[in-house]
């Protein structure tokens, strides 16, 4: 707080206007309790004020030449220098998830992350690698290096029920984000209305979702970074009679395409042997690429862009070994006694002709179903 007596020419006021500070020219005193100051701003333009004794509590004098201090606690600067650090650290260190999380990737683990889903944006795949590839490992380097970056606030996993404890355990336990489960008393109790808008980090359950409309209808109200669904070929439609067949699954994987930035589908089996079905499934992904209905020698196939699928013969360890022994297949020859060959014969033959009709059927433009009861 500033006095009368201390407003001299020369000095420097702060408060007398806003944003700056000022410079006194000139002091007229009127007396012992008012002053008339003649100053200039700090774009040198001169300016005049009458102080009274109580009207200077809120001026300050400012050392000529500082208007900043350097008194404050150091230790403050250095947190503050240390947490920019940390947000930028992802520039000097490409795999700074890795290095950050408790795990041992693989060569396979590392490219699907930084060489492909990284790369794009935004993400829209498929990761269909064989079982034991390390899918959940995958996801969780993506998802911390997303959030390392400042790309990902919002994340929703979405997988069967029985799973859901064990995306949580292995995301906590790895790599150390701490994901909610989406519950009926979570979403009875939401203080917002909306349980979905509270968990920034959430886990649901597929059928939970696909199943409850009320649930389903908090959903869309919702916008997301990254959605991940787990065993996603659940999601499936398919052509039956020239006309599709959504299942509610494949339903909600619509919704959540239009809910997110990034989509993640997860599969071990991606293709159920139709292609068309397939094709159905990728609409997930690539809504315009794959509208209307297959047509084998007219649509031209290439999903390279959209998924990765490696069988386990193509995982090595980064010593160049087989991630899993060789898998070997090969015919045991065994005697068949006369009952057993004639039982064999017969089958084969049922089967052969049954077949033949069912295909000549389906060559005439006719529609049967051949099963085995």
């Amino acid at each position: 707080m500033a006095l009368l007596e201390d407003l001299t020419p020369g000095v420097l006021v702060k408060g007398l206007l806003p944003g700056g500070n000022v410079t006194v020219i000139s002091v007229k005193r009127h007396g012992s309790t008012s002053v008339e100051l003649v100053y200039k701003d700090v774009n040198g333009h001169l300016g005049n004020e009458l102080l009274y004794s109580d009207g200077v509590e809120n001026l300050e004098i400012v050392a000529a030449g500082l208007p900043w201090s350097f008194d404050a606690d150091g230790s403050l600067f250095r947190l503050t220098s240390e947490a920019y650090r940390i947000r930028l650290a992802y520039l000097f260190d490409p795999l700074i998830a890795v290095h950050t999380s408790l795990i041992e990737p693989l060569p396979h683990q590392i490219t699907a992350v930084y060489d492909t889903m990284l790369a794009k944006q935004p993400l829209r795949y498929l990761l269909a690698d064989d079982p034991g590839a390390g899918k959940t490992i995958m996801t969780g380097l993506l998802i911390k290096e997303l959030m390392i970056r400042g790309d990902l606030h919002r994340c929703l996993i979405v997988s069967p029920g029985n799973l859901v404890e064990q995306w949580q355990d292995e995301l906590n336990r790895r790599f150390h984000i701490v994901f909610d489960i989406l519950t009926n008393d979570r979403l009875e109790v939401s203080a917002s209305g909306n349980a979905f808008t509270e968990m920034p980090l959430c886990i649901a359950r597929l059928d939970k979702l696909s199943r409850d409309e009320y649930t389903q209808e908090k959903l869309r109200q919702t916008e997301w970074d990254l959605i991940v669904v787990d065993e996603a070929h659940k999601m499936s439609a398919t052509f039956f009679g020239g006309e599709v067949r959504y299942t509610k699954r494949y339903q909600l994987g619509e919704v959540l395409r239009k809910i997110t930035r990034h989509l993640l589908l997860l599969t071990a089996t991606p293709h159920s042997g139709k292609e068309e079905d397939f094709q159905l499934f990728l609409r997930l992904l690539d809504a315009d690429r794959f509208e209307g209905r297959f047509r084998d020698g007219v649509h031209k196939v290439d999903v390279s862009d959209l998924m990765r699928h490696l069988v386990k013969e193509q995982l090595y360890t980064f010593e160049g070994t087989p991630l899993f022994p060789e898998r070997l297949a090969y015919t045991v020859n065994y005697h068949l006694s006369g009952l057993e060959e004639t039982l064999y014969e017969e089958v084969t033959d049922y089967v052969r002709q049954e077949f033949n009709r069912a295909e000549a059927l389906e060559s005439s433009g006719s529609k049967g179903t051949v099963g085995f009861a």
